[in-house]
């Protein structure tokens, strides 16, 4: 006889993704990672969608080889990458209930797992510098706070992507004379094993290097900036003050802008935990928020997904004590 799960939590990112049952008193009952992301605009939702499924299977054939067999799923919390605008929340939220996973189905843009797993109640901010930005706010009454995130068209500026075709712009107008001097010139063909900018840009055109590895060159700019160039200096810094307005704006449309709060980071950008980008963040953010507290997340987003979750069908705290206490939060 199976058992039933009182949530599938599922996260899934650009590049991989996690789902886990749960039961009602926080235990996981089965779990899966795949190295698959979670990209509608490129694939189309129904093969985006099927993509979960696999993953889905893979964590309902480990609960049954451990002798947890689900049989009934009550709620699916799925917080997922590219689902950037309500309106695709709510047309994921229909595609995913649709394959009768769970009686109710939930679907959140990733960056709440994010904030969900690092605060004890949904009550906070956070912002996910990774590929590209995002920030979001949450209450416990239901009320949030977002933006679309989807890029300069909503007014987006940095993410890693963002900041390493910043740091390629500069260093091209450097060394044709358009613009200020800056190291990058040197710095980011060298990281390729190029002497100039010109055979870069010849590279990258030409696609003899994949486009793909421009997001290489983040890195390179905060070693350039560590360095004491200016022009680098100055991107990391308007990335810290981009972050910081995020989460201020946030604050402010929550009314949380006098409270104490916590104001999560996450993403490979921020977990990166550069000297120059935190010190400046928060000597931005002591001046915007005062009360605000800054908080790196340790624990994996899925943890985010399955206390939303828990959340969702009004599980005892103890609940989500004993899921922290399995991620090892």
């Amino acid at each position: 006889m199976g058992v039933t799960a009182a949530v599938l939590a599922i996260d899934a990112g650009n590049s991989k993704t996690d789902a886990v049952f749960v039961g009602a008193d926080g235990s996981v009952l089965g779990s899966a990672r795949a190295a698959v992301g979670f990209q509608p605009p490129k694939v189309g939702v129904a093969a985006a969608v099927e993509a979960l499924a696999g993953t889905v299977a893979a964590a309902r054939e480990a609960a049954a080889t451990a002798g947890r067999p689900v049989d009934r799923v009550e709620h699916v919390s799925a917080c997922l990458a590219n689902a950037d605008l309500p309106v695709e929340e709510e047309e994921l939220t229909a595609a995913l209930h649709a394959r009768g996973w769970g009686r109710t189905t939930v679907v959140r843009n990733d960056t709440f797992a994010l904030l969900r797993a690092a605060v004890d109640e949904p009550r906070g901010v956070a912002v996910v510098c990774g590929a590209g930005i995002n920030c979001v706010g949450m209450l416990p009454d239901g009320r949030t706070a977002r933006f679309p995130a989807i890029g300069k068209i909503s007014g987006d500026w940095g993410g890693g992507l963002g900041l390493a075709e910043e740091s390629l712009w500069n260093a091209a107008r450097a060394e044709d004379g358009r613009g200020m001097h800056t190291a990058l010139a040197r710095t980011l063909p060298e990281h390729f094993g190029l002497g100039s900018m010109a055979t870069l840009i010849e590279a990258l055109h030409r696609r003899t290097i994949p486009y793909a590895r421009v997001h290489e060159l983040t890195p390179v700019l905060f070693a350039t900036s560590a360095q004491g160039d200016p022009v680098a200096m100055g991107l990391v810094q308007r990335l810290a003050d981009e972050v910081v307005t995020m989460a201020a704006v946030t604050l402010e449309r929550l009314g949380l802008l006098d409270d104490e709060v916590p104001v999560v980071l996450g993403g490979s950008v921020l977990a990166a935990r550069h000297p120059e980008l935190e010190a400046r963040i928060a000597e931005s953010l002591a001046v915007r928020a005062p009360k605000a507290g800054l908080r790196w997340l340790t624990a994996p987003p899925v943890l985010g997904a399955v206390l939303l979750g828990l959340d969702g069908v009004g599980a005892p705290p103890e609940a989500g004590a004993r899921i922290r206490g399995h991620y090892g939060v």
